[in-house]
C-alpha cells in the first residue's frame, strides 16, 4: 500500500523569471570510480552517459515479493529500479542486512539500484514523517551494505522530504543532509527529492538548485521531480525539466503516473519530454498500492502476466522503457562478446554538413537496441537525423535506434544519417561508445 496520499495545494506560482547560474562541475578521486555528475549529466564509472528508465517497488512493504519483482522488472526491459526502504520511525526498519540483499538482488539482474528511505514523506505536514536528518542517520547506520557499491548504487537520500508547509527549509535541510553524508564518506550519485510532496510547485527546489549542487563537494548530487497533478500540461513538464538541462544540472522524473488524486498528470508528455532530452524516469509503482491510489499498480496482484493500462502504457509504449532503456555499463561490459566500430563519413560544406554512420558489430551475438554516444570537435548543431533518434546536449550527442535499426547482427551493421551546422570547421569525433562500451573507428 502506498503510504502517501499527496494534494499539491494551490495552483502552480507564476515562474521566475531569473535562470540560475550552472556551477563548474568538479570530482574527486573517488567518485569517478562509481556514477558521477559532468555537465548536468549522469555517467556510469567508465564515463558514459547513463540515462535512467525504471519503476519504483515498495520493497519496505512487501519484502516477500522483492525476488520476483526485480526479476520481471527486468524482464520487462528496465534499467534500473527505485526501492522504497524504511528507517524504521514510520515502518518497520530495513537493517543493513536486508540492504545489502536488496542491493545484491538488482547486481544479480542487472539494475541499477536507486535506494530511498520513505519515512520523510511530507514532513512538516504529515504528522509521523521524519526530518532528513533522520534519514542521513538511516544512511551512515546501513553504510557497510553500500560502501564499495558505488558502480551500482545511487542514493536518494529522502522521498519528498517536505510536504506544503515549512517547504522554504528545504534548501538547508537538503544541503545538511549531503554536507553529513559527505563527511561520513559516501562517495555515491545522491539523490534528493523536491518539497511539495515532491512536484514542487513553489519551484523552490528549481531556483534553488544550482546552490545545493554546489554546495556538495563532490559537485555529485541529482535532483528528483514526481510529477503527478501539478504536471497536467506538456508545457508544465517541458519548462521545468528544460530549465534543469539548459542550465546543465542534472535532473531526473524519481515518480510519475497516469493518473492521481490531485489532478491528471501527462504522463505521454512526461515520457516524450524525458526522452527529447535524455532525462530519466522512474514510474509509480510496480504493484501493492492501496489507500485510494490502486489504479497505480503496473502489475495487478504482482503478476508481471497481468499489466494494468498504466503497466502496458510505461513498459510497451511509445517512449517507453522497453523502447529506450539501455543497460548500464557495468553490467555490459558492452555491446558484444567482441566489440564494435563506428565509420563517421563526413560531407563538408562549411557552415554546413552530413554525416553518415555505420555502427559495425564485431562480436558473437546480435545487439538488440543500441545508444551512440559522441562528442562532436566543434560547435556543431544536429538540424536533423534519419534511420535514428538524435538528440544534442552541448557537444554531446546520442543517437538512438528507430524500430527498423534496432538489431545490429553478429558481424553486421546498421547505418543512420544527420545533418547539421557550424559556425567554424567541421571534423569527426574522436571516440564513440555503444551501449556503454567504447567502439574503434572505421
Amino acid at each position: 500500500m502506498r503510504r502517501k496520499l499527496a494534494t499539491a495545494a494551490g495552483a502552480l506560482l507564476a515562474m521566475a523569471a531569473t535562470l540560475f547560474a550552472a556551477p563548474t562541475p568538479a570530482h574527486s578521486a573517488d567518485t569517478a570510480s562509481g556514477f558521477h555528475i559532468s555537465e548536468g549529466r549522469l555517467l556510469d564509472a567508465g564515463g558514459n552517459d547513463f540515462v535512467l528508465r525504471g519503476v519504483n517497488h515498495a520493497h519496505t512493504w512487501y519484502p516477500s515479493r522483492t525476488t520476483q519483482a526485480l526479476k520481471d522488472i527486468k524482464a520487462l526491459g528496465a534499467n534500473s529500479v527505485r526501492v522504497v526502504l524504511s528507517t524504521g520511525d514510520q515502518w518497520t526498519r530495513n537493517d543493513t542486512a536486508d540492504v545489502a540483499d536488496v542491493v545484491a538482488q538488482c547486481k544479480a539482474n542487472r539494475l541499477v539500484c536507486v535506494l530511498e528511505a520513505h519515512d520523510t514523506t511530507g514532513y512538516g505536514e504529515a504528522g509521523a514523517a521524519v526530518p532528513l536528518s533522520r534519514a542521513v542517520d538511516y544512511w551512515i547506520d546501513v553504510q557497510a551494505a553500500l560502501k564499495g557499491q558505488e558502480k551500482y548504487v545511487l542514493l536518494n537520500i529522502g522521498n519528498e522530504p517536505y510536504g506544503n508547509s515549512g517547504y522554504s527549509a528545504w534548501t538547508s535541510g537538503t544541503t545538511d543532509a549531503i554536507k553529513r553524508l559527505r563527511a561520513a564518506g559516501f562517495d555515491h550519485t545522491l539523490m534528493v527529492d523536491a518539497p511539495n510532496w515532491g512536484q514542487d510547485w513553489s519551484f523552490t527546489m528549481r531556483d534553488n538548485a544550482a546552490g545545493v549542487f554546489a554546495a556538495d563537494p563532490d559537485r555529485n548530487t541529482m535532483f528528483s521531480i514526481h510529477m503527478y497533478g501539478v504536471f497536467d500540461t506538456a508545457a508544465e513538464v517541458r519548462d521545468y525539466l528544460g530549465r534543469f538541462v539548459s542550465n546543465r544540472l542534472p535532473v531526473l522524473v524519481g515518480e510519475f503516473g497516469d493518473a492521481h488524486s490531485d489532478g491528471n498528470p501527462d504522463e505521454d508528455a512526461i515520457m516524450a519530454t524525458a526522452e527529447q532530452l535524455g532525462v530519466g524516469y522512474m514510474g509509480w509503482s510496480w504493484s501493492g498500492n492501496g489507500g485510494g491510489v490502486e489504479y497505480l499498480d503496473m502489475a495487478t496482484g504482482f503478476n508481471a502476466s497481468q499489466l494494468s493500462p498504466w503497466g502496458q502504457r510505461i513498459f510497451n509504449g511509445a517512449d517507453g522503457i522497453k523502447q529506450t532503456a539501455r543497460e548500464a555499463g557495468v553490467f555490459s561490459g558492452g555491446p558484444a562478446a567482441g566489440g564494435c566500430q563506428v565509420t563517421y563519413r563526413l560531407s563538408d560544406w562549411g557552415s554546413s554538413f552530413n554525416a553518415d554512420v555505420t555502427i559495425r558489430n564485431t562480436g558473437t551475438t546480435a545487439v538488440k537496441g543500441w545508444q551512440l554516444d559522441f562528442a562532436f570537435p566543434g560547435d556543431q548543431r544536429v538540424n536533423a537525423a534519419w534511420n535514428a533518434k538524435v538528440v544534442q546536449q552541448g557537444q554531446q550527442v546520442r543517437a538512438t535506434h528507430e524500430s527498423w535499426t534496432e538489431t545490429v547482427p553478429a558481424g553486421g551493421s546498421v547505418s543512420f544519417g544527420l545533418n547539421g551546422s557550424s559556425g567554424g570547421a567541421n571534423g569527426i569525433p574522436a571516440a564513440f561508445t555503444l551501449n556503454g562500451g567504447s567502439c574503434t573507428k572505421g
